[in-house]
């Protein structure tokens, strides 16, 4: 008579292994409720706030639905912010990607004097953004500032063909450039760039050194003799990985300027509101005018065009990303 054996082996598997989930899940469970708390919260509490027209200090609120959301698309107000924040954005974003690139290229290039450029571009990005602004102010003033000073200086035929609106300043009419409404957001611009391309600088030396030097060696084999060779079918390729990174962050930290037109216009976001970015509508609404409800609705609109342009940029640029 044959004795057929229970197999056991299976069920004491399955034992063990629902008692390590349930260990993972027990230890995992504090770190995930504080970052529910920290990160979903305040995103939860202010989609709710949204839909209110709540300020601090009263003891109730009226929900008002969609009509904040109402307000921010039909408005003339906040459509020049939508119009300052995406002019801000696609300009920084990618001059100051492409600077960052050649930056460390050409630092990757030179042989002598490398760590003090490397110092040199960097420093914009060690100074505080806030102190930056007030010197570049300074820069800026229309009858005292360097700027107005050296286009003094350079006036004539070239510097009128070039920039036609510079040669005013030869007959003393320098440009306005804090207190005209055609050049804030410009000059908001080039202090983004100015101050975020050392950044990016140092992201792409970091992934420059992780491109393997047979590759180059490989490429030259194959018939790429010229430097844009090479960077069209190794560097570039390579630093795929790098780039998705570094315009994801520029893409981020360029929706969050604020601290340049705070500076520069402490009272407004510059003439006739040209440089009224979303964080400043933020503050402005919800600090300065206690209007929580409206705040909490461009906050929320804030966060769904990051998200949307995170994913959307990730999407595209992954889709040619190789990671060895």
């Amino acid at each position: 008579m044959a004795v057929t054996e229970i197999p056991v082996a299976a069920p004491a598997a399955r034992s063990v292994e629902a008692s390590q989930r349930r260990t993972g899940w027990f230890l995992t469970a504090p770190a995930i409720t504080l970052m529910g708390l920290i990160l979903l919260g305040p995103v939860l509490v202010a989609l709710v706030l949204s839909f209110t027209d709540y300020a601090l200090g009263n003891s109730g609120f009226n929900w008002v639905g969609l009509e904040n959301y109402e307000k921010l698309f039909t408005r003339s107000t906040y459509e020049k912010m939508f119009v300052a924040t995406f002019t801000y954005v696609v300009t920084v974003v990618p001059l100051s990607v492409g600077l960052g690139l050649g930056a460390a290229l050409l630092i990757t290039s030179v042989g002598r004097f490398r760590d003090l450029y490397k110092t040199i571009y960097f420093l914009p990005v060690m100074a505080t953004l806030l102190a930056m602004a007030i010197a570049w102010e300074f820069m800026l003033h229309p009858t005292i500032g360097m700027v107005n000073r050296t286009i003094e200086m350079g006036c004539g035929t070239f510097l009128e063909a070039i920039w036609p609106f510079m040669a005013q300043g030869c007959e003393g009419g320098f440009p306005l450039w804090l207190g005209d409404q055609r050049y804030a957001i410009w000059v908001v611009c080039f202090v983004g760039i100015w101050q975020g391309f050392g950044f990016n600088m140092v992201l792409y030396l970091a992934g420059l050194t992780s491109v393997h030097r047979e590759l180059y060696h490989a490429a030259e084999m194959d018939g790429a003799r010229s430097a844009w060779e090479r960077f069209r079918l190794v560097t570039w390729p390579a630093l795929g990985p790098t780039t998705v990174f570094v315009v994801t962050i520029s893409c981020i930290r360029a929706f969050q300027v604020f601290d340049t037109i705070e500076a520069f216009w402490p009272q407004g976001a510059g003439p006739n509101k040209s440089a009224y970015v979303m964080m400043f509508a933020i503050f402005e609404k919800g600090v300065q005018q206690n209007l929580i409800g409206i705040g909490s609705a461009i906050t929320v609109v804030f966060l769904g065009f990051v998200m949307f342009l995170t994913l959307i940029q990730r999407w595209l640029v992954e889709r040619k990303v190789h990671y060895g």
